[in-house]
């Protein structure tokens, strides 16, 4: 195509103008373009403001020289700055089917790069400013059953699960919510938003600000757990402790459930997002003040009404309208109680008495037994000392029992006073708590309001008769019931008791200790030996039951007889040695040694000397040593008898030399041959004999 042609086929200015769209057709962006410069001139175009018609609308083009250019300017702003009303009309306009695109496509390419960045910044600032990780604030502009579509004044709109909104079902189209944004765009082109930690990180901030202000706040009580409930507060769950619901104890949580109560957050976990909130802390804030006026008008001895709201093992809290005070269990009753629920229930209305009362620590301290009569006062003015009464045990301690004869009124029954027997044991081994038990009353002190009582008194006092029942010499059965290192103390019946001495108890065994002889519990024969009826004590024996065996003993062990034995206890000192007949000897430790030089041992049997005894001390001393000790004696006694013959005879036989050498003169050798043969012949029949 020549030159020519494509020029012919090109739109002139007038017919390019005529193309665009009308204002009712074009958007605010398209219609915002009314300016175009050339060389040094200003061309305005100006759009009619008639009914479009098939025909091309009429431009009006006028060429301004350039000191015109600031008026003109100023009419282009005018038409750029277009109203709300005429933004409505140009968005309902419709396009022509006949709207050239192209044309328009071609007309942009004519815009230099001032233009076109100029046109930039007012399609952007058109849009808001996005940044991630904020809450920002949303327009709702569709919803459906899964998805709820959100405009946030961006380039494009969010989606956002409709499950997040299940907390307010109600919302709709065009409602403002908070929106938290997560990305700008995801790898499809999708914005990432979320309602659901837009409203956790509000919440956060809002509890925050809620708790430092002190600030009362409504929660959603959505379940019940473990100690308390779970509320929903600014869409999070926060914990409400059981003793946080109210002043008073709750013992049935879920009637709380699916309620909206008010609030205080009392406590922040901010490492583990955790809260505490209190409910509590609101009902005390407004007794505070009725409790203080409620206090300023009490008076010691005045009588209210209450609620019994809480039972402890030690008393009952009683709620007197705003405040609170304690009956202690001592101020129950009169009587004793094991526990407060004997006499108040839950939830019962009491008249109390004022006791005491502590304005600084808000304590109140109530009775109720003190609103009727002490039992002391009203108890029998004929009940006197002596008198039998009928009573149960109440209290047992180790020296005695308390028994009520009576609500209020008990008596102390001392342990001693419970038998006749003078064995010290304790209550518990003759009554237990609860036992009905008859009494004489041994004390009484109405002013004091005390009273004593005894048990054995209704039975016979058993030393009254004691030496007919007991007389000195007479055989009995008794049972050990303890031991001391002198002997041991015996029951003969109940309340009559004796001591057998250590001495008394074995006529031949040397014992140390009572243990080795008899058991606590055992039955033992005893005679009588005396009676003291000042101590009632009796003086028993064991061994006078058989006659004394050291009668016969001592024609038996005479000194230096000899005894086979055996030693039972070996010690430094010497052995003790069991002998014949039962009877046990002791041997020194130097009697002890054997001919042989060694000592005798243990369980070793041995012949033993009697060298030493005495009946009255029942005391036998033995020796084995002396058995071999005296044939040694016995044999150097014989050879001394037979030196002293011999010497005698040499001495007789030296005499008869010396006679006989007197006669002799010196020279007769064969006379002093003669005399000495003599002399040998002696010698040798002394010792022949």
């Amino acid at each position: 195509m020549s030159e020519l042609e494509n020029k012919a086929t090109e739109p002139t200015e007038n017919e390019e103008v005529a193309a665009l769209p009308t204002q009712e057709e074009t958007t605010p962006e398209i219609e915002a373009i009314t300016e175009k410069v050339v060389d040094d001139k200003v061309v305005v175009v100006e759009e009619t403001k008639e009914e479009p018609v098939a025909e091309t609308p009429v431009i009006e083009e006028v060429i301004v020289e350039a000191p015109v250019v600031e008026e003109e300017v100023k009419v282009v702003e005018e038409e750029v700055a277009f109203t709300a009303q005429e933004e409505e009309v140009a968005a309902e306009a419709e396009i022509p089917a006949e709207f050239d695109w192209e044309a328009l496509t071609k007309k942009q390419d004519i815009y230099s790069s001032t233009e076109r960045a100029k046109l930039e910044n007012i399609y952007s600032s058109s849009l808001s400013s996005i940044v991630e990780h904020e809450v920002i604030d949303g327009t709702i502009v569709g919803i459906s059953n899964r998805e709820v579509v959100i405009n946030i004044g961006y380039k494009s709109d969010g989606i956002i699960p409709f499950n997040e909104f299940r907390y307010n079902p109600d919302i709709k189209v065009g409602d403002k919510v908070d929106i938290y944004v997560e990305n700008q765009e995801d790898t499809n082109g999708q914005m990432i938003l979320s309602h659901k930690k837009a409203r956790t990180l509000k919440s956060w901030d809002r509890i925050n600000e809620a708790h430092d202000n002190e600030e009362v706040i409504n929660g959603y009580v959505k379940c019940r757990t473990k100690g308390g409930l779970i509320v929903d507060v600014f869409g999070i769950e926060a914990f409400l402790p059981g003793s946080q619901i109210d002043v008073k104890p709750i013992r049935d949580y879920d009637i709380y459930v699916d309620k909206t109560m008010e609030f205080k957050v009392v406590k922040i976990n901010h490492e583990y997002k955790n809260v505490v909130v209190s409910h509590k802390a609101l009902i005390e804030d407004e007794l505070e003040q009725q409790r203080a006026e409620i206090i300023a008008k009490l008076e010691k001895g005045q009588v209210l009404e209450g609620i019994a709201k809480n039972i402890t093992t030690y008393g009952v809290f009683i709620d007197l309208g705003g405040v609170d005070g304690l009956i202690h269990i001592t101020d129950l009753s009169w009587g004793r109680i094991k526990h407060p629920e004997e006499v108040v229930e839950l939830d019962q209305k009491l008249k109390v008495v004022i006791l005491d009362f502590d304005e600084n620590k808000k304590r109140i301290a109530l009775g109720l037994k003190q609103l009727t009569p002490h039992p002391w006062d009203s108890l029998s003015t004929d009940l006197k000392i002596g008198d039998n009464v009928k009573g149960k045990v109440v209290v047992l301690a180790d020296y005695g029992a308390f028994i009520e004869i009576a609500p209020g009124v008990e008596g102390l029954t001392h342990v001693s006073e419970m038998s006749w027997s003078q064995h010290l044991r304790t209550a518990q081994d003759f009554l237990s708590v609860g036992d009905e038990v008859e009494a004489v009353i041994l004390t009484l002190d109405r002013e004091e309001r005390r009273m004593s009582l005894g048990m054995k008194q209704l039975a016979p006092d058993p030393w009254t008769a004691i030496r007919e029942k007991y007389q000195v010499n007479s055989k009995h059965k008794a049972t050990v019931r303890n031991f001391t290192n002198f002997g041991i103390f015996v029951e003969i019946e109940e309340g009559v008791d004796g001591l057998i001495h250590i001495s008394d108890l074995s006529w031949s065994k040397k014992i140390k200790h009572p243990a080795e002889f008899t058991k606590i519990g055992e039955e033992i024969e005893v005679v009588v030996l005396d009676i003291d009826e000042e101590n009632r004590r009796l003086s028993l024996g064991h061994k006078q039951l058989e006659e004394n065996p050291w009668d016969v003993f001592e024609t038996v062990f005479t000194l230096d007889s000899v005894h086979q034995g055996t030693v039972i206890n070996l010690h430094e000192k010497g052995a003790l040695i069991s002998l014949p007949y039962g009877v046990e000897g002791f041997a020194p430790l130097r009697h002890l040694k054997k001919e042989d030089g060694s000592i005798i041992k243990a369980e070793e049997n041995a012949d033993f000397k009697v060298i030493e005894f005495s009946k009255e001390n029942k005391k036998i001393i033995l020796s084995h040593t002396r058995l071999f000790e005296e044939d040694a004696r016995a044999t150097k006694a014989k050879q001394a008898e037979k030196a002293t013959s011999e010497n005698q005879k040499s001495k007789r036989a030296l005499k008869k030399i010396n006679e006989k050498v007197e006669k002799t003169t010196f020279g007769d050798l064969d006379v002093l041959a003669n005399l000495k043969s003599e002399i040998e012949k002696e010698e040798k029949a002394e010792k022949n004999k």
